[in-house]
């Protein structure tokens, strides 16, 4: 029995960038894609095991729900048409289909435990699938190491449908900061560790959003859509995020969170006026009733969007561990939302 861990990714910057980034390949003029990331406290914890014949995999949620378990012959064929049927484990389907295509010689039967939200732009569906690449690994010797997890993992989620980017699946490295460039089909990873403890909150808004939705919208901008919208939209995504990413990067080293959190508030924004007239899932009443509490604006440097944005989550950069410990106790009893924190150490941790 392989025990595994894969955590969530939150991005602190840089959102739609990586996929943006993509479309350089078509159109060179574009800018690449700047993100600045890091992996989330929660996580996927899983027991893995090779299964002649056969890929099965059931999970424990985050509320002590089960979903599973899901069972399918394990050929690329069978897999592929239930990634592309949909439904709760479409996106680890989806990576088995790929894993096999690339020559795994077997199944494997998968157990997960979560304490990762799902649907909150943590990341959950690329956690997964770089669970399942990291199964596989382990159970038959493939060799991926973390870049080959990311590359079978982007693969398997591009499976489904989906139109995500690179970004997410860099929760292969663990619980670390890491500053990307996506420059067409290539990417590039430079791990990072600030000077100082960051202490960040992240708050689940307990509301829904349609990321396919918001991910359609703003892929119909690229490349070269026409009207002022979309040009707007490129603009947000490329030179203007390349340049507010410069500094964030040079504030997290620095370890210099009143900087990195006067740098959420503008690039928060930023995405207000540039990205989200794109998509009406982007107006997030709740993000901003949150970013605008008193508690927030007492207790935290700043604060932004989650991931691809909406009424997912937000996170708010703590002016100190016990700053955060408050903010997440006025939230939770005054708004109903629900809270994690995270923390960005000086010395990277891998697990």
């Amino acid at each position: 029995m392989r025990e595994l861990f894969v955590p969530g990714r939150l991005c602190l910057f840089g959102e739609h960038s990586d996929w943006a980034g993509r479309y350089r390949a078509q159109d060179a003029s574009l800018a690449p894609g700047l993100c600045l990331v890091t992996g989330t406290d929660q996580g996927l914890r899983g027991e893995a095991e090779p299964r002649a014949g056969w890929f099965e995999i059931e999970s424990e949620l985050p509320d002590g729900s089960r979903a599973g378990p899901f069972r399918a012959p394990a050929e690329r064929e069978a897999l592929e048409a239930a990634s592309r049927a949909g439904g709760f484990f479409a996106y680890a389907a989806g990576t088995a289909a790929e894993l096999l295509a690339r020559g795994a010689p077997g199944g494997v039967a998968l157990r997960v435990r979560s304490d990762l939200p799902v649907r909150k732009g943590l990341s959950s569906s690329a956690a997964a699938c770089v669970l399942v690449a990291r199964a596989f690994d382990r159970c038959y010797g493939l060799g991926l190491g973390e870049r080959g997890e990311i590359e079978a993992a982007f693969a398997g989620e591009r499976r489904t449908g989906s139109e995500c980017g690179r970004m997410d699946q860099i929760c292969a490295y663990g619980r670390r900061a890491s500053f990307l460039r996506f420059d067409g089909e290539d990417f590039e990873v430079e791990l990072l560790a600030p000077a100082a403890p960051l202490h960040l909150l992240v708050v689940d808004l307990c509301r829904g959003k349609d990321t396919r939705r918001i991910l359609r919208d703003l892929n119909a901008c690229f490349p070269a859509a026409p009207g002022a919208l979309a040009a707007g939209v490129r603009d947000a995504l490329g030179p203007r995020s390349a340049a507010l990413l410069g500094r964030a990067r040079g504030a997290l080293l620095a370890g210099d969170a009143a900087a990195l959190g006067v740098l959420m508030q503008e690039a928060q924004e930023l995405f207000d006026a540039r990205v989200a007239p794109a998509c009406p899932e982007l107006l997030a009443p709740r993000l901003h009733e949150v970013l605008a509490h008193p508690a927030a604006r007492e207790l935290a440097h700043g604060g932004k969007g989650v991931g691809s944005g909406g009424d997912g989550s937000a996170q708010l950069l703590a002016r100190g561990p016990a700053e955060r410990d408050a903010l997440a106790k006025r939230l939770e009893s005054e708004l109903g939302v629900r809270c994690l924190p995270l923390t960005i150490e000086p010395e990277a941790r891998r697990g």
